[in-house]
């Protein structure tokens, strides 16, 4: 708004509207650009409105359904309707006053039937119902609401900190169930890696012992073929001895071992000899069985 020009003539600015009073009634909107009025006829400018586009910020402080205290910072773009100029100059003596109390009106009517979780959700829903009540009530006045946005929700700070910790106990909980997932997978897959490995070793272990048994069986049948007049039970027992002597003979060159007590004599050799005869007799029963 500006003051009573009594003059003959003056320019209102782009942008601008301007208010021409004759004889302090409202006469008619002068546009931007040069304009002439006649002082002598009553007619002078009274006022001029600007038409651009205003930002006003409007913090407001209220509560949630879960009674948790908010501070919500709220912008709102408004512009003065040119055609409607003449309402927005004498209808209203503070505008940014006015539409403060409507958004302080519609928000606080608003927040308190929502929980904190759903305000954040639903903010674009709380800036539609104060656009819609604005709208209803500044249009009569010559003001258009272009936007509302929700710029910030600001929770208390006891109430941030309870959030974030919440937050980070889910997250360590989250993490704490994959690696036991992860842990149990390793416990499965090692479980199973050492039954498999104790299956091979147990078939490496018999197919060691077949090998060995078919091949005494193999020494003692050529033994007995090329050299007459000798038993089975002769071959074996000069094996036996044989493999004995290597025996000990092995355990004596290896560096690993210091001091071993060996029970010697005939006995043990013949005990040994009587030993791998049965298992030998068993083992060829097994395969005529089979």
């Amino acid at each position: 708004m500006g003051n009573v020009n009594c003059v003959f003539c003056g320019c209102i600015e782009q942008a601008s509207v301007g208010v021409v009073e004759k004889w302090g009634r409202f006469d008619r909107l002068a546009d931007p650009g040069l304009n002439f009025w006649n002082p002598l006829a009553g007619e002078c400018l009274t006022g001029t409105l600007s038409t651009r586009i205003n930002s006003l910020d409007v913090k407001i402080e209220t509560k949630t359904k879960d009674n948790v205290f908010v501070q919500l910072l709220c912008s709102i773009q408004y512009r003065v309707i040119r055609q409607n100029a003449d309402d927005a100059f004498y209808e209203l003596q503070n505008p940014t006053e006015q539409i403060q109390a409507y958004v302080f009106d519609v928000v606080r009517a608003h927040v308190p039937k929502m929980n904190l979780d759903e305000l954040f959700e639903q903010k674009d829903e709380v800036a539609k119902a104060v656009l819609e009540e604005l709208e209803k009530v500044m249009g009569a006045y010559g003001y258009n609401i272009e936007h509302i946005l929700m710029v910030d929700i600001i929770p208390d700070a006891s109430v941030r900190r309870a959030m974030n910790e919440i937050n980070a106990a889910q997250r360590m909980q989250l993490a704490s169930v994959y690696k036991g997932e992860a842990d149990k997978i390793l416990q499965v897959k090692k479980a199973e890696a050492e039954a498999e490995a104790k299956y091979l070793g147990g078939v490496g272990v018999a197919r060691q012992r077949q090998a060995i048994t078919d091949g005494l069986r193999e020494n003692i049948l050529n033994f007995s073929h090329k050299v007459e007049g000798t038993s089975a039970k002769e071959v074996m027992d000069l094996i036996m001895i044989t493999q004995y002597f290597d025996t000990i003979k092995d355990l004596g060159n290896s560096s690993k071992n210091t001091t071993v007590f060996i029970p010697h004599g005939p006995g043990h050799v013949r005990d040994i000899g009587d030993q791998i005869r049965n298992g030998l007799m068993e083992a060829a029963s097994a395969k005529v069985t089979d």
